[in-house]
C-alpha cells in the first residue's frame, strides 16, 4: 500500500515543526504507523517531540517514529564520486581542500538529498503515513523545477556527454591538463537523477501526496505563502490545506486584543486568497508547544473532527480538453497579474514563465502539429487554445 505523504512548508519561524509533529502524533493515535522527518538543516524536531532522534527513523511513541535527516550522510551516499572529482579539480587550481569540498555541493542540493528519504520510505513500505517538516519555503521553491531539469538531463544530455568524455579522456591530461570525470562520477549523477525523477512522481501523485502551507496571521508571511502557492500550482504540486498558526483567541484583552484585531483583518486576506482550500486555525497557546501534551492539544485545536491524514482538498492544477481541430489547456496560477505571464511552445514543450520562475509542460504527441492560437488569463487560471498549424494558416489567409 502506498503511504500517505504530507509535506509542511512555510516561512521560517511560523511553527512548521510543531504542526508537523502534532499531525504525526494524531495519525499515530489513530493506529497508523507514522514517521515524521525533518529535512530542515536547523533541526528542532527532537526538541518538539522531546525525544532523541537520529538520522534513521527512531521510535518515539506508539506507532510513531521520528527522523532528523543528516544531509551530509545523504551526500556521501549519493554524491561521493562527484565530490571527489570536483574536489580534486578545484584543489589542483589552488583552492584549499575544505573550501573545495564546500563548493562541490550546489546551493539547495543538501535538502534535495534529504528529500530522497521520502522515496526510501515509500520503497520500504513500513509506514502508513510519512510527514515531512521541510526547510523554509525559499529553499523548497528552488527545488521545484529540479526534477523536470533532471529528467531532461537524463534523456538528452547525459548519454552524449558520457560518450564524449570517454572518447577524449586519453587526450585530456595532455591537452587540457584537467582530470575528466570517471565512470563512477557519471554513475553517481545518473543514479541521483533517476532517484529525483522517481521522487518527483511520488510528490506529484495527488491521490497520496499533498503539501500544506503553514503561516502566521501576519501580512508579510501571508504574502510569502501566496507566492509559494502560486509556484506549487505552476509546478503541479497539490496543496490541500493552509494552516494559520498562533491566532489569538477571542478572550484576550489589553495589549493582545489590539493584536487580535489586526490578525482578524489578515484572516480576511487568507480567506479570500486561498479559498476554496480548507483553512486550519491553530490558536496561540499560553505555553510553548513542546512535548506530547502540548502537541496533542495543538492537534486537537487544529484538526477538530477532521481526519489529519485525509486529502483535504482535490483540484487539478491543469487540464487539457481536446475538441474538433483544437485543444484547450487550463493552468491554475493564482496571485499573478496577466502582464507577469509569458508563453512559448517548442515542439511538444510549452514553457510558462511567471516572473523569474518557469515551468516546462510536456504536451501529448497528438499536439505536435498544433500551435498556440489564443490565450487568456482570468479567475486565477490561464487558458491556452491550440489549433492545428495548417488550419491556422488557412484562417490567416481567409482573414487576409
Amino acid at each position: 500500500m502506498t503511504p500517505r505523504t504530507i509535506l509542511y512548508t512555510g516561512k521560517g519561524g511560523v511553527g512548521k515543526t510543531s504542526v508537523a509533529a502534532a499531525t504525526a502524533r494524531r495519525c499515530a493515535e489513530r493506529g497508523l504507523k507514522t514517521v515524521v522527518l525533518s529535512t530542515d538543516p536547523a533541526h528542532s524536531l527532537s526538541d518538539s517531540l522531546e525525544a532523541e532522534l537520529g538520522s534513521a527513523a527512531t521510535p518515539c511513541a506508539d506507532n510513531l517514529c521520528g527522523q532528523e535527516v543528516q544531509a551530509q550522510e545523504e551526500m556521501e551516499r549519493n554524491w561521493e564520486a562527484v565530490q571527489g572529482w570536483m574536489g580534486d579539480l578545484l584543489a589542483e587550481r589552488g583552492v584549499d581542500r575544505i573550501s573545495a569540498e564546500e563548493l562541490t555541493v550546489p546551493p539547495g542540493m543538501d535538502e534535495l538529498f534529504s528529500l530522497l528519504q521520502i522515496k526510501r520510505h515509500h520503497e520500504a513500505d513500513e509506514f502508513d503515513v510519512v510527514i515531512v517538516d521541510c526547510a523554509p519555503t525559499g529553499e523548497t521553491l528552488r527545488l521545484l523545477s529540479f526534477p523536470d531539469v533532471a529528467r531532461w538531463w537524463l534523456e538528452k544530455v547525459l548519454p552524449w556527454e558520457r560518450r564524449l568524455v570517454a572518447a577524449t579522456r586519453p587526450l585530456a591530461r595532455t591537452v587540457l591538463d584537467i582530470p575528466l570525470p570517471t565512470d563512477a562520477v557519471f554513475d553517481d549523477v545518473q543514479r541521483l537523477v533517476r532517484n529525483l525523477v522517481a521522487m518527483n512522481e511520488i510528490l506529484r501523485d495527488r491521490s497520496t501526496t499533498s503539501i500544506r502551507l503553514v503561516m502566521n496571521p501576519d501580512r508579510m508571511v501571508i504574502r510569502e505563502a501566496m507566492r509559494t502557492f502560486t509556484y506549487l500550482n505552476l509546478y503541479g504540486y497539490l496543496t490541500d490545506a493552509v494552516v494559520v498558526n498562533r491566532f489569538f483567541p477571542a478572550d484576550v484583552d489589553g495589549y493582545f486584543a489590539a493584536w487580535r484585531a489586526v490578525q482578524q483583518e489578515q484572516m480576511e486576506l487568507v480567506r479570500s486568497a486561498f479559498a476554496p482550500l480548507p483553512i486550519l486555525v491553530c490558536p496561540y497557546l499560553e505555553r510553548e508547544v513542546i512535548g506530547p501534551v502540548m502537541l496533542d492539544r495543538l492537534a486537537a485545536e487544529t484538526f477538530g473532527d477532521l481526519t489529519p491524514e485525509a486529502v483535504l482538498h482535490e483540484e487539478l492544477s491543469q487540464e487539457l480538453v481536446a475538441t474538433n481541430g483544437s485543444a484547450t489547456l487550463r493552468l491554475a496560477i493564482p496571485f499573478v497579474e496577466k502582464a507577469d505571464i509569458g508563453l512559448k511552445k517548442i515542439g511538444l514543450e510549452l514553457v510558462v514563465r511567471v516572473g523569474s520562475q518557469k515551468r516546462t509542460i510536456i504536451l501529448p504527441p497528438t499536439l505536435a502539429a498544433y500551435r498556440p492560437s489564443a490565450a487568456r488569463f482570468e479567475d486565477g487560471a490561464l487558458e491556452v487554445v491550440f489549433e492545428k498549424a495548417d488550419d491556422r494558416v488557412a484562417q490567416d489567409k481567409q482573414a487576409g
